[in-house]
C-alpha cells in the first residue's frame, strides 16, 4: 500500500527514484476507493485446482477484490463437471461490456501445438483484442503467456526437445521494478512446459521488458514497459506439490520427454515431501501487481477505454534491460548443495 507523506518531505524524491508509491496529502485525500475487479480466464482442465491457486495468491493481498470467471466455448472441458461451468463461468459474450481492473489468464497443456492448431485460437484473439480496450492490466501464465506474446508482439514460441520440469533460478533485473519489487537478487520459479520463446524477438521488441531471467530456464517475467500486460512463463501459483502430481501422471502416460523434476525433491528423493522454495516470490508478485493496479487503475472502470486508447496507464518507464545476472562474477545458484538442488 502507499505511504502517505507530509509535502515537500525531501525523501519524496529518492522514493520516487525506487518506484515507491508515496502520496502527499492532498494526492491522498482526493483518492476513492472501491474494491478491485478481475476477471480469470481459466484455461487448465483441472479447473477448482487452478481457481484454488489463483484465489490463494490474490487473497494475500489487504485489497477488496471481486472475481468473475470466463470460459471459452469453442472448447469442451472434460475434467470439470457441467455443472461447474454452467454455474460459475460465463464465456466471452457475457462479459463483453463490462471494464475491468485486470485479466488473468492461465496456462494450457498445449504449447505442443501451433497457436493456430489450438481449437479455440480464434476465441483466445478475441479476448486480447477486448482486454486491450476494457482491461488495465493482464497477466498471462505459461501457454497464455507465449500465446500471448506472440499474437500481440510477435514473439515466437520455441518448441523444446525435452520437457522444462522443475524449480529454477531466476536473477533479478531491476531491483526497483514495481512488479518485482522486494524480491531477493535470484527467486525460484516452477517450470512445467514443453517450449519456450525466442528471446531475440524480446530484445528486439522495445515494448518489452525482461523482469527476471535464469541460466536454465530463460525468461520467466516479462511485461510491457506500462505493465499493461504481464508474462509470467513459469508457475508461481502452483501448490506444492502440483510438480509431483504432474510428474506421475505424465509417466502413466508414458511420455518419454518428461525428466524427473529438477530442484524439487530434497536429494531428488520423491519419497520425500518437495521443498515449497517458491511461495514467497510468488506471494509478493501478486500483491505488487495487486497494489500496482490499485494505485493506477481509474475510480471509473469506464475510463478504462480512453485511457489504453491514450497509452496512459500511470507508468511509463524508458529504463531498459538485457537478461543478465545481478552479480559481476560467474557465480551460478543450486548447482550443488545438501538440498539436492542442481
Amino acid at each position: 500500500m502507499p505511504i502517505k507523506i507530509p509535502g515537500g518531505l525531501p525523501a519524496r524524491a529518492i522514493l520516487d527514484s525506487e518506484r515507491i508509491f508515496a502520496l502527499e496529502k492532498p494526492e491522498a485525500e482526493r483518492q476513492r476507493v472501491r474494491p478491485l475487479k478481475m476477471v480469470i480466464l481459466n484455461l487448465m482442465p483441472k479447473k477448482i485446482e487452478t481457481e484454488t491457486q489463483l484465489l490463494r495468491l490474490i487473497s494475500k493481498s489487504p485489497l477488496q477484490v471481486e472475481i468473475d470467471f470466463m470460459k471459452t466455448s469453442t472448447h469442451e472441458s472434460k475434467h470439470v463437471s457441467a455443472d461447474h461451468l454452467v454455474k460459475f463461468y460465463e464465456p466471452l459474450e457475457a462479459y463483453e461490456g463490462n471494464c475491468y481492473d485486470g485479466l488473468i489468464v492461465t496456462g494450457a497443456p498445449v504449447e505442443h501445438l501451433r497457436f493456430e492448431d489450438v481449437d479455440y485460437w480464434d476465441e483466445f484473439k478475441r479476448v486480447l483484442d477486448w482486454s486491450s480496450t476494457h482491461v488495465f492490466s493482464t497477466m498471462y501464465m505459461c501457454w497464455g503467456a507465449m500465446a500471448a506474446l506472440y499474437q500481440r508482439y510477435g514473439v515466437h514460441k520455441m518448441d523444446l526437445d525435452e520437457k522444462l520440469f522443475g524449480v529454477f533460478s531466476q536473477f533479478l533485473q531491476d531491483e526497483y521494478c514495481f512488479l518485482t519489487n522486494g524480491f531477493d537478487e535470484i527467486a525460484l520459479q516452477p517450470h512445467s512446459r514443453l517450449a519456450g520463446v525466442n528471446e531475440a524477438d524480446i530484445a528486439a521488441n522495445p515494448e518489452l521488458q525482461v523482469l527476471t531471467w535464469g541460466p536454465q530456464a530463460g525468461p520467466g517475467l516479462i511485461a510491457t514497459r506500462d505493465f499493461s500486460e504481464v508474462f509470467a512463463l513459469g508457475h508461481w501459483e502452483y501448490g506444492k506439490y502440483t510438480l509431483a502430481e504432474e510428474y506421475r501422471r505424465d509417466m502413466a502416460k508414458g511420455m518419454s520427454n518428461v525428466p524427473f523434476p529438477r530442484n524439487y525433491f530434497p536429494n531428488d528423493d520423491p519419497a520425500l515431501a518437495p521443498l515449497f522454495s517458491w511461495r514467497a516470490h510468488a506471494n509478493l508478485l501478486w500483491r505488487n501487481w495487486l497494489n500496482w493496479v490499485y494505485q493506477t487503475t481509474p475510480y471509473d472502470l469506464s475510463e478504462v477505454p480512453q485511457l489504453r486508447a491514450e497509452r496512459r496507464l500511470g507508468t511509463d518507464r524508458s529504463i531498459r534491460h538485457a537478461p543478465c545476472s545481478p552479480r559481476d562474477d560467474q557465480f551460478l545458484p543450486f548447482d550443488t548443495s545438501g538440498y539436492g538442488l542442481k
